[in-house]
């Protein structure tokens, strides 16, 4: 798919923040957009070199910087993901033609938390989704409307999460169908589920026309 139709996500994979992804990656394939994910790159390339190459194959890119801390005592703090954000600040900043034109939306989890470790990022439009997949998908959704070139009708924040869930609803008998157990859906690689996604949507349709 295209520059212009291409998100890159920058988020953790780990199963806490699991329900706001899928709710993520649901509102992008809904909207007409394809997600591009770091959990997807070619293990033949270096880890950074890969999220590069998403970050400059993408007009815009979701940045959640609501795991930006420790889990444990004494731990660090997790820092993949300002990390990124640096690099696709760095791209729009410093990249050459279409990268000139991208567009970056920031989470967080709570208000003005981030400025605790990154306030250089002060004055910076940030939306808080509060740990919950709705808000995240309301915020995405409001966020891509207000930066389209040319303003169009789109289903409202509301609809899109419950078609969210009308989705999740089939999906549970299409695996079924599939013979996918607990341990296939919970370890499905992102592209897959992206897959399943597109299919519903597309079939969902056509079934209405």
């Amino acid at each position: 798919m295209a520059f212009d139709k291409n998100v890159f996500i920058n988020c953790p994979f780990d199963e806490d923040y699991k329900p706001i992804l899928k709710a993520l990656v649901f509102c992008t394939i809904y909207l007409g957009y394809k997600p591009l994910l770091s959990e997807t790159l070619n293990s033949a390339n270096s880890r950074v070199e890969g999220i590069q190459n998403l970050i400059s194959s993408s007009k815009y890119s979701i940045h959640d910087l609501s795991r930006m801390e420790a889990t444990k005592k004494n731990e660090l703090a997790r820092f993949n993901m300002p990390f990124e954000l640096g690099l696709d600040m760095g791209c729009k900043k410093f990249g050459k033609g279409k990268n000139k034109g991208k567009f970056l939306l920031i989470f967080d989890k709570i208000r003005h938390r981030y400025k605790k470790a990154l306030s250089d990022l002060s004055g910076n439009d940030i939306e808080i989704h509060h740990n919950k997949p709705e808000t995240a998908i309301r915020k995405f959704r409001n966020w891509m409307y207000k930066i389209q070139e040319t303003k169009t009708k789109m289903d409202s924040g509301n609809k899109i999460w419950e078609r969210y869930n009308e989705f999740n609803g089939d999906f549970y008998e299409i695996t079924k169908e599939d013979a996918l157990n607990k341990y296939d859906i919970a370890e499905m690689p992102w592209d897959e589920f992206c897959q399943y996604i597109l299919d519903w949507k597309v079939g969902r349709e056509h079934f209405k026309k």
